[in-house]
């Protein structure tokens, strides 16, 4: 580790966490959001000491929280030798500048602490990218701030990323590289597509939800992977997919990816549209919740309002209640499941109902196949051959020269499957009473 780093890391940043009350929200609901703010800057390494909240209105155009409050929080940062000042709102520009004006410390919003989470986590070129690019897109408005917010005296959470390279360059400079790394971005989204197109025969599965629901460690266990499982917010960033086998007839493959935040920046979704095609793409959406959160009917509506704005309303979904061993009182685990369906309650951490999501998986899959009989002639191994690449082959018998084969197929593969059958002039039968 250089001597710079030691020097930044030496001592813990504190920090403190800033939210409004508007009249038409409770006051419990601001405070589980500024909650939620002080884990993201726990997982960026900021240790708040203390939130402050407001009750307004509306919020001030100006500074966010009112000329008096911006004091009271400048007088208790010189006293307390306060790093930064954290908002759990983003700050438009013009507030920016007139905070760093009165308050001689960082100041950062959501956004900005999201981000920086981002650019530490992201392993991958992809990510990298991307991270880079919604980094980009968040300073280009905001740059005056930046010659001070990320000059070489602060350092620490917040300064990380191209901020410090793209300190002594103008807007220009920046928008080019901006359009560098959407075309860089086209590339690796090629390939992907490449990659995708290899698996496209199976079923694909997506976890998705809120961060920190468990998403990471039902893909550790369902497929053994070996995959980083953290009690923090985005500890994935990175598109995993593993293959797994549900019995030993039937696999699919599974993917984790980036999870799901409220107020989640609008530049950075789009910037991971690469990432999150696997989700995109899915066959089926197996949507994780933290059962035990207090708010986690709120995270349910986040995360079904980002895959709405992501286009993905028309694929199956299974709502997977992950951590009911955490929960005081399990009746409320009957209300859940009359609310949404399908849904399945498990603990992954501790194996609890890991085979009933199994079977939850298997009945979805189920529902998305159709069976059918087919009797051809043993010269025909390349139709056999194409079918085992399409289709799941549940039996096969032989007698005399002919080979009968029972095999159920994606509704996905359909179309391919009925080309092929045409092509070759062959009828298939339907098998009825499918269990």
């Amino acid at each position: 580790m250089s001597l710079k780093k030691l020097v930044e890391t030496a001592r813990e940043e504190k920090g403190i966490a800033v939210g409004i009350i508007p009249k038409n929200l409770k006051k419990e609901i601001v405070t589980e959001h500024l909650d939620e703010l002080i884990l993201l800057a726990d997982t960026a390494g900021i240790n708040i000491v203390v939130k402050i909240t407001q009750e307004r209105e509306r919020i001030d155009s100006a500074t966010y929280i009112g000329s008096g409050k911006v004091d009271e929080i400048s007088r208790y940062v010189e006293e307390n030798k306060i790093d930064s000042v954290i908002f759990d709102d983003d700050l438009s520009p013009v507030q920016v500048r007139n905070l760093e004006k009165i308050i001689k410390c960082k100041i950062l919003d959501r956004s900005g602490i999201i981000l920086d989470i981002f650019a530490k986590r992201a392993k991958t070129k992809e990510a990298m990218t991307q991270v880079e690019l919604a980094q980009l897109q968040y300073l280009l408005p905001r740059l005056t701030r930046q010659w001070t917010h990320l000059s070489k005296q602060y350092g620490g959470v917040g300064t990380k990323g191209p901020g410090e390279t793209q300190i002594e360059t103008d807007r220009r400079a920046i928008r080019t590289r901006i359009s560098h790394l959407k075309q860089k971005l086209v590339v690796i989204s090629n390939e992907r597509e490449v990659q995708r197109k290899g698996r496209e025969e199976h079923t694909r599965i997506a976890l998705v939800g809120y961060t920190n629901a468990g998403k990471s460690t039902i893909l550790k266990l369902l497929s053994g992977a070996d995959v980083l499982v953290e009690d923090r917010l985005f500890a994935t960033l990175d598109t995993t997919v593993r293959k797994v086998e549900l019995t030993p007839k039937i696999s699919v493959l599974l993917s984790d990816t980036v999870g799901f935040i409220r107020k989640l920046p609008a530049h950075l979704i789009a910037s991971f549209k690469s990432t999150l095609a696997e989700t995109i793409e899915a066959d089926i959406l197996l949507h994780v919740i933290d059962t035990s959160h207090s708010q986690c009917e709120d995270q349910i509506e986040v995360v079904n309002e980002t895959l709405s704005n992501l286009g993905i309303t028309d694929r199956p979904m299974i709502y997977v209640f992950n951590k009911i061993d955490k929960l005081p009182d399990r009746t409320i685990i009957n209300d859940f499941a009359r609310q949404y369906s399908p849904s399945i309650f498990i603990s992954a951490q501790r194996g609890i109902n890991i085979s009933g999501l199994k079977n939850a998986i298997l009945k979805l899959l189920h529902d998305n196949f159709e069976e059918y009989k087919l009797t051809l002639e043993h010269h025909n191994y390349g139709i056999i051959a194409k079918l085992h690449e399409i289709a799941e082959i549940k039996k096969t018998s032989y007698i005399e020269n002919k080979i009968t084969i029972v095999f159920r197929i994606a509704k996905k593969n359909m179309d391919r499957f009925h080309s092929l059958m045409n092509r070759n002039h062959i009828e298939v039968k339907p098998v009825m009473n499918l269990k």
